[in-house]
């Protein structure tokens, strides 16, 4: 089973930094990398940019409208009307297979802000005890702000990096 997981980061580059971090761990057969996308909010903007993995469309992927809609929902609706509002709402729907359910969107809207960035990540099969020290020494500063993970999964992991609960 493949899991979502969003990393927030308190800089524009620190999502961008991980993806490629994760992309050396899937040369190395350390972890499957079957999407990606970035969204980076560049202090000053108005809205951030986001970004897809395109190279792995090829691979059986998501799309870009998955992360298309994703995005339009997490950060654009509170922007648009009612009718475009409600539309979106039906849409939300769509996501529940994926573990993206209203609590999901609503976590990721209020963590990722101006002057920060978020790594949505598609992967599976991850070796564990080889990729923790790999992002350890990384020492990339980042906060698991959801996933679809089980709750004694995401505690563990959590655990792992030494982050606090998003609670």
């Amino acid at each position: 089973m493949a899991t979502i997981t969003v990393l927030k980061f308190d800089t524009p580059e620190g999502a961008q930094e991980m993806l490629e971090l994760i992309q050396s761990l899937t040369k190395q057969n350390l972890i499957s990398l079957q999407d990606a996308a970035i969204v980076a909010w560049e202090k000053g903007k108005k809205a951030p940019k986001t970004r897809q993995l395109a190279n792995l469309v090829g691979l059986g992927a998501l799309d870009g409208a998955f992360w298309g809609m994703l995005f339009g929902l997490i950060f654009f609706v509170p922007f648009f009307g009612m009718a475009i509002g409600a539309a979106m709402g039906a849409l939300a729907g769509k996501f529940a297979d994926f573990g993206i359910d209203d609590g999901f969107i609503k976590s990721v809207r209020e963590k990722v802000t101006e002057g920060t960035s978020a790594l949505f990540l598609m992967t599976s099969d991850a070796v564990m005890d080889k990729v923790i020290p790999a992002v350890k020494e990384k020492a990339l500063s980042f906060e698991l702000v959801t996933s679809n993970l089980s709750t004694a999964a995401e505690d563990e992991l959590r655990s792992a990096f030494g982050i606090e609960s998003a609670e």
